[in-house]
């Protein structure tokens, strides 16, 4: 038997609304994909428990039969994946309903960690509901990493009150908040331990020289000016018009998932020649696109929940070297040098020239930023922070890089 290295510790990590499947059918590429990747093998971990939010039994068994049943999980004797089982696909809204339902929720894990043989793990959660309403009493310590605010987040306008509960919750129970944005801290009010810790890029994608581009690329020509991400009301579509009109020699790429919910949404924007709408693409074809345009946007409308965003598409434009034209959103202000800030998409037209002047970032100025920005480093900071999460705050190391209760991470990059 591998004798207990005392160093290492226990860790439960949940899912907020997606699921262990979810994330490897995307590539294991959102923020909460890549904390859990760097869990499982991190040296200062022992057992790991990941738990899915509740599921339909109903729903589940259907998926089996139609024969699309969950992506397998890599279970070893220190690796569980748990899946709480339900009637109901979906979470009551009602403050009582929610209190209920993670109280449930709260039993079922402890059950499942019992039975995984963790002994008083750090938890970390990505649902707020969860860090909120769940007791967790038995585990040492709560984090509760937020990626966004959920509390504006319009998909989950239902649950806007349950999550400025659970914000509530979350202060008075002292629990660790690490998030993506000041913006999210200044929201939630923590009164436990917090940092900012922004979002990053993974070094091994956006090595060597830039990769053939896409062949769907190849016939557009250039100057190209890219954005990626879900094309939903985030997406300043008048601005982008206004911007085509403007530069009708500008092709404009717009890649990725389209909101069915929002039919016509994008339609001024289609009668554009100079706009092309495409849909998403795996991570290869995103990296080797990144790395053959000219410029890249981060053309959102200024809404809470975007003046909250750490923008994870603008870390990786600036990993594949290209210049980027932005919205002035606070969370973007300090990333890099290489960012053109306007007050609206609109005026994004008067600094197309400025951006492709830029030109791409030489091969030392991005190895620099990669480096400076790895999600490895931001996962140490995150997990420092759970692993003495249990501790009081006299105990905690107030001068580490990592932890504090004040920004970490501000104006780092070239």
């Amino acid at each position: 038997m591998t004798p207990i290295d005392p160093h290492q510790r226990d860790a439960l990590f949940t899912f907020s609304i997606e699921t262990y499947n979810d994330a490897v059918q995307r590539g294991m590429m959102r923020p909460p994909d890549r904390l859990l990747s760097t869990l499982l093998e991190h040296p200062d971990i022992r057992r790991v428990l990941v738990a899915n939010p509740p599921r339909s039994a109903p729903a589940r068994l259907l998926r089996a039969v139609i024969g699309r049943a969950d992506a397998p999980f890599p279970t070893t004797p220190g690796h569980t994946l748990h899946t709480p089982l339900r009637l109901r696909r979906s979470d009551p809204t009602t403050l009582r309903g929610l209190r209920r339902t993670y109280a449930h929720y709260d039993a079922s894990l402890r059950r499942a960690a019992q039975a995984a043989g963790l002994d008083q793990p750090a938890a970390i959660t990505t649902n707020p509901l969860v860090a909120g309403f769940s007791s967790l009493a038995w585990t040492k310590g709560v984090t509760f990493y937020a990626r966004d605010d959920w509390s504006v987040y319009t998909p989950r306008q239902q649950y806007w009150p349950g999550y400025r509960a659970a914000y509530q919750n979350i202060r008075e129970r002292g629990h660790a908040v690490v998030a993506v944005s000041q913006q999210i801290i200044d929201r939630i009010e923590p009164t436990g331990p917090h940092a900012v810790v922004p979002n990053g890029v993974e070094p091994t994608e956006w090595q060597g020289p830039p990769p053939a581009e896409p062949d769907w690329l190849a016939g557009i020509s250039h100057p190209r000016a890219l954005y990626v991400g879900t094309l939903d009301t985030r997406l300043d579509v008048e601005g982008l018009v206004i911007l085509a009109a403007a530069r009708p020699d500008l092709q404009i790429i717009l890649l990725g998932h389209q909101d069915r919910n929002l039919p016509g949404y994008l339609d001024p924007l289609r009668e554009r020649a100079n706009v092309h709408i495409l849909p998403a693409v795996g991570r290869q074809p995103l990296v080797a696109t990144i790395r053959n345009v000219d410029v890249c946007l981060l053309s959102h409308r200024r809404t809470e929940l975007t003046s909250a965003m750490s923008p994870l598409k603008v870390y990786e434009y600036l990993a594949g070297g290209c210049p980027v034209i932005s919205v002035d959103l606070p969370p973007v202000r300090s990333i890099s040098g290489r960012i053109i800030l306007v007050d609206t998409v609109a005026d994004f037209a008067e600094v197309v020239d400025s951006a492709l002047a830029l030109g791409q970032a030489t091969e030392t100025e991005r190895q620099a930023f990669i480096s400076a920005n790895s999600w490895r480093s931001r996962h140490e900071s995150i997990i420092r922070i759970a692993l003495s999460a249990g501790q009081s705050v006299a105990h905690l190391d107030p001068s580490s890089a990592s932890f504090g209760y004040r920004r970490a991470f501000a104006g780092e990059g070239p």
